[in-house]
């Protein structure tokens, strides 16, 4: 997966934005490639798990060959998928996966599949 400059700029700055809280949204992917980000709302308006709400309008871009991936961040957890993020996994079951440390300003990704987490390459 490649996530360029300005997409990644717009994860930090969304991250920062909501800090303390986590932030959450859904990178847009085309080929592997995050064409752009669409920042979503912490219902949950917490430092340690987010509750996704995003405009539902997002989700027909899976109709026009687009792939969702979810994102969120940690204040200052590594960007590796907490207990948490495993148990709550729901409909991002099988979905790329991607965590942003704030204070490190890390950037990982992953697929949380039936309970296993499996690292995926990111550049």
């Amino acid at each position: 997966m490649v996530v360029p400059g300005a997409v990644r700029e717009a994860l930090e700055e969304h991250a920062h934005a909501e800090a303390p809280n986590e932030a959450c949204g859904l990178i847009v992917l085309r080929a592997g490639v995050a064409e752009r980000y669409v920042p979503g709302r912490n219902a949950a308006a917490s430092p340690y798990r987010f509750e996704l709400e995003v405009d539902p309008e997002t989700w027909f871009l899976e109709d026009e060959g687009y792939e969702l991936a979810v994102f969120h961040s940690h204040l200052s957890a590594p960007p590796r998928p907490s207990r948490t993020d495993v148990e709550n996994i729901g409909l991002w079951d099988g979905r790329p996966y991607l965590i942003l440390t704030v204070r490190t300003r890390e950037l990982a990704a992953w697929r949380i599949e039936d309970g296993a987490i499996e690292g995926l390459p990111l550049a």
